[in-house]
């Protein structure tokens, strides 16, 4: 089997509730392609009890009937049982658990759940029944279930207010994967690419490991991008659409919000996005905590100044690449990619994507400057004022110190200009004023590999290269 690349909590989660001496009910959740049913198969090692997976856009009749082959297959039975309903699939299902003698806990695994609930089905209703009456009762029992429909997982099993309240023993989400866990990934794979490039690949494709699993190992980065986006034969030119579709109902009102945040990298309010949207309410509010909770968006409080709220980014960046770059190219022979890559308008929009990967790894950076055991918010900051000044990462401390980072991706070490410390004093001038803090400033760069000492560089309190970023949390 394929070695697996972190997850060191959630599997020794998944193993303490195997080993516990009380039934368990285990969800796993976290975006499509992000590895959730390898970590599942990779900790029990495909030894379940019984496992089922859910079919995308299945009525439900078919799911009944594929669910009873696999009780056939699985448990070796001589007929296939016909099944009429959810509540008459768990009888069956504890009936056939009920029969082994074994005193190791049984694993019951639904992956893809929330496709699996398809409209009148009484899915979660049945599944209910199944566990309070009698699931629960026992001391054996580990039901594992698994989705990527996040917004699902979390409205039907994390917050049930009906059978499931209360019901559910461990819940573990899935993130993608850090800089450090890409580059062990990649490791393991025998690419030998240097950090520089791994932080670019990351700026493409993010740290999902569906994505990194594509990439050939004996060609370059830039070719690998060719290959996956721009051939004839690409294999992810249909994967944006494809992956928001399977997530949400009603894509095309996600898709809106998505492409509308990558287009302002510094990030919205929920006035502007309403705005832009021409959508307000309720409705607006849950796309955005659907978006946020599957990793696509993420909400950053503004310091300082309430009034503004919260400011949405686009974090995935894949679906930042995809709009950027992607969307709308024909498909072609040509090294587009490896061509492009050398363009002005690549290489700025690295630097403004960079900024983006500092912040995704605020942990390493607040590891770096020494304050693990410090209370820390991670923060952004826009004046109020006509200067039109925004600081993307702002670190207050809970003692008398504030972090202004500024970040910079470059191929060397930068150099500070006369007038560029002149823009960062100004820019701390401003923020002083504006937020009326007491507090010690401190400007943070954080840079690929460091700052040039110079006349102009004692502006700078902390340094953070692109190394520390790849530091575990």
């Amino acid at each position: 089997m394929e070695r697996l690349i972190g997850r060191k909590r959630e599997i020794e989660e998944l193993m303490r509730c195997y080993q516990s001496e009380r039934s368990e009910f285990v969800i796993l959740y976290g975006r499509r392609r992000i590895g959730k049913t390898f970590l599942v198969n990779h900790t029990f090692n495909g030894k379940f009890t019984f496992h089922f997976t859910g079919s995308h856009k299945a009525p439900k009749g078919r799911q009944l009937e594929r669910f009873a082959k696999d009780l056939q297959e699985q448990w070796k039975l001589t007929y296939q049982p016909h099944i009429d309903n959810w509540y008459h699939a768990f009888d069956m299902l504890q009936q056939l658990i009920g029969r082994s003698k074994s005193r190791k806990k049984k694993v019951v695994f639904f992956d893809e759940m929330p496709w699996i609930d398809t409209f009148g089905s009484e899915f979660v209703s049945a599944l209910e029944d199944f566990w309070n009456t009698w699931a629960s009762l026992r001391d054996d029992i580990m039901f594992v279930a698994c989705g990527s429909a996040t917004s699902w997982m979390v409205d039907n099993l994390v917050e049930n207010q009906g059978g499931l309240h209360g019901r559910i023993t461990s819940r573990l989400y899935l993130r993608p994967f850090t800089l450090q866990e890409t580059e062990q990934y990649l490791r393991s794979h025998r690419c030998v690419w240097n950090r520089y490039t791994i932080a670019q690949c990351y700026m493409y494709i993010g740290g999902v490991p569906y994505y990194l699993s594509l990439l050939d190992p004996k060609k370059d980065l830039n070719s690998n991008i060719d290959d996956l986006f721009f051939s004839h034969q690409a294999k992810l030119s249909g994967e944006l659409q494809e992956l928001y579709n399977v997530l949400f109902t009603n894509s095309d009102k996600y898709l809106e919000i998505v492409k509308l945040l990558t287009t302002h990298r510094e990030g919205m309010t929920r006035q502007e996005i309403a705005k832009a949207t021409k959508s307000n309410g309720g409705t607006l509010t849950k796309r955005l905590e659907n978006l946020e909770r599957c990793d696509f968006i993420t909400g950053t409080q503004v310091i300082g100044n309430t009034k503004k709220g919260t400011i949405y980014r686009m974090v995935d960046f894949f679906t930042i690449f995809y709009y950027k770059f992607v969307e709308g190219v024909k498909r072609r022979n040509i090294p587009y990619w490896v061509t492009l890559s050398n363009s002005r308008s690549v290489q700025s929009w690295q630097g403004l994507t960079f900024e983006l990967l500092v912040m995704m790894h605020s942990e390493q950076v607040i590891k770096t400057l020494g304050i693990s055991g410090i209370y820390t918010n991670v923060c952004s900051w826009r004046s109020s004022g006509g200067s039109n000044v925004q600081i993307d990462m702002v670190i207050e401390r809970s003692d008398p110190y504030i972090y202004l980072c500024e970040m910079k991706f470059s191929t060397g070490k930068f150099t500070i200009s006369k007038a560029y410390e002149e823009k960062l004093r100004n820019r701390m001038s401003i923020f002083r004023e504006e937020t009326r803090t007491s507090k010690a400033l401190l400007t943070t760069f954080v840079t690929t590999y460091g700052v040039n000492p110079g006349i102009h560089s004692g502006v700078i309190q902390r340094e953070i290269v692109l190394d520390d970023l790849f530091k575990g949390n």
